[in-house]
């Protein structure tokens, strides 16, 4: 019987990490886009909504650093390609009782954006958690996932 899961592609031979050589690989556009969600107070949320926290515009810091944080996700994850990063959008829904941040990337390279999309993800959800937790301590970072990826 044959072994139904793929090969380990970044492993060698002797079981050591190894970054995956994707230059046979077309240049394609990619696009990918993640998700997650930052649970909060009410009361936060109304804070929010009303421009009072006491961090000045949380979403726009958070939104800047999604987008510092996924041009630079081949530093903080170690066998990720470094990519061109044609375009990154991070967009915010405030809900009654939490913040839904969006990520979309978008590239022409030879391996998906992904990851790009959920680094920027987490950094924003991170920075709008820092910059509120003076005001609610019970905050919760969380849902982070793939939504969408293609190849165009």
């Amino acid at each position: 019987m044959s072994d139904p899961s793929p090969a380990l592609s970044h492993l060698d031979a002797a079981g050591a990490a190894r970054m995956v050589d994707v230059g046979h690989k077309p240049v394609q556009t990619r696009v990918a886009t993640a998700e997650g969600e930052l649970v909060c107070q009410p009361a936060t949320i109304a804070l929010l909504r009303d421009r009072a926290l006491p961090k000045g515009d949380v979403i726009a810091a958070a939104r800047l650093a999604g987008i510092l944080a996924a041009k630079r996700t081949d530093e903080l994850i170690p066998l990720c390609h470094g990519l061109p990063l044609d375009s990154v959008a991070v967009d915010f829904a405030v809900l009654d009782d939490r913040i839904r941040i969006t990520a979309t990337t978008r590239t022409a390279a030879r391996t998906g954006v992904e990851m790009e999309a959920l680094v920027a993800v987490s950094i924003a959800g991170l920075t709008l958690y820092d910059m509120m937790k003076a005001v609610d301590k019970t905050m919760v970072l969380g849902a982070v996932r793939v939504t969408a990826k293609e190849k165009i």
